[in-house]
Formats: C-alpha cells, structure tokens, sequence
C-alpha cells in the first residue's frame, strides 16, 4: 500500500496527478484536483537534467556534460575562474581612499556610485559586485584579490596531497 501524497490515506493504485507544477502520487480521490501524467513522460523529464547518462551525451550540444563523453577537454568549472576577495578588503578601500584625500561622497561620484555604497563597504555590511570591484581597484589602485594561500590555511601544516587524509585533517569533538 502507498500513501497519497495529498490526504495521505493509503491506495493501492496511486495515480501521477500534476497539481500546480507538482507531480504527486495521489489516491483516485485526490486525482481530480490535478491533470494525469503519463508515466512515460514522467521518465523522460526525469533525465533531463541528468550529467552522465548516456542518453543526455548523445544528443549535448555543447560538451557541458562532464567527463562521460571521453574527455576531449577538461570541465570547466566557473568558480575556478573568479578571483577571491580579501578578506580586508573593507580596510584597503578605505586607507586606499583616505590616501587619495577623498571622501565616500567624492569616491562615490567617480565611480559613478552611490555614497551609501562606499559606506556599506568600507563596513563590510556588504561585497562588492564584479564590476564595482574592477572600478575601485582601478580608481584607487589597489587589488582587492586575496593573494596565494588564505581564508584559514595558514595554521595546517598537513604533508603531501597524496600522504594526507581527511582523519589527518579533522578534529574530533568528543
């Protein structure tokens, strides 16, 4: 026996029922509030968004379907090309605009921005946006990309990549 999803009482032939945008198994009561879905169509928009069967690399387009199809090129991940913001990037805009002899008003109108943003971000209430990032590394020539290895690792002296592992790393809370 299956419970419906909608009243919960329990059915012995649930039927697929889309109610707003919801696909339910539901008992024949509750089948009237929805339209049937057919079983197959259910299965098809199931691999849709699927990375590594085989029936969504036949038919990709552009490659973006992982390494199953061989690997002609790596994938792409977009976080490997963003750039990470220093954590102090809240202090270096403001000494950067202090040492220009400008105020968060002044600031703000050359790069054609609103004060309150400058302000927010000389607090670090808030981060800023690509290109906001690229107006006042340029305006104030500073770089507010963190440099090699930061954010927590400088206290791990772990060995290797190959000799450590993740019980090398952890510490337990007992």
């Amino acid at each position: 026996m299956v419970q419906c999803e909608m009243c919960g009482a329990d059915t012995s032939d649930p039927k697929t029922v889309k109610v707003e945008g919801a696909e339910l198994d539901v008992c024949s009561d509750c089948a009237d509030f929805g339209t049937e879905v057919k079983t197959q169509q259910k299965s098809s928009t199931s691999t849709k968004y699927s990375t590594g069967s085989s029936s969504s690399s036949s038919s990709s387009s552009g490659g973006s379907s992982g390494s199953s199809s061989g690997g002609s090129r790596p994938r792409n991940d977009m976080f490997d090309d963003m750039g990470e913001l220093a954590q102090d990037y809240d202090e270096l805009i403001r000494q950067a605009r202090e040492q220009k002899g400008l105020s968060q008003a002044e600031l703000a109108n050359e790069l054609n921005e609103k004060a309150s943003l400058i302000r927010k971000l000389e607090r670090g209430d808030t981060l800023p946006s690509d290109s906001v990032q690229t107006k006042l590394e340029r305006n104030l020539d500073i770089d507010l990309d963190a440099g090699g290895s930061s954010g927590g690792d400088e206290d791990w002296s772990g060995g290797s990549a190959t000799e450590t592992t993740l019980g090398d790393v952890v510490k337990r809370k007992d």
